[in-house]
């Protein structure tokens, strides 16, 4: 069972009974982490974040910049909105596309 815990921010009491929480669950997290932006909370409990970083071109010698944009679970206690900087890290398959969740907000 996962525990119960409160966390204040500013004034608010949020109860995490997340079982897929890494602080307050029971869900282990291992391998990548990786940092990025919030980019879309539209979906119950996931976020997509994006990350920007730049590859090299062999041929011409310079860089390019690209992104790549990750579904990850958004626990209760961490709540990450929009615009949100945020470090995932690798856990099981929750779903059939999210295997990251969030840990904590930057």
């Amino acid at each position: 069972m996962a525990k119960k815990s409160t966390k204040k921010e500013k004034g608010k009491e949020t109860v995490c009974n997340d079982v897929n929480c890494p602080i307050h669950g029971t869900l282990p997290t291992r391998g990548i982490v990786l940092e990025g932006v919030v980019t879309s909370d539209k979906m119950n409990s996931t976020v997509i974040v994006q990350r920007n970083y730049l590859i090299k071109s062999k041929k011409y010698n310079r860089y390019k910049s690209s992104k790549s944009r990750i579904p990850a679970h958004n626990p209760p206690c961490i709540n990450a909105k929009i615009g949100d900087d945020v470090r995932i890290m690798e856990c099981r398959k929750l779903s059939k596309t999210v295997s990251f969740v969030v840990t904590e907000k930057l």
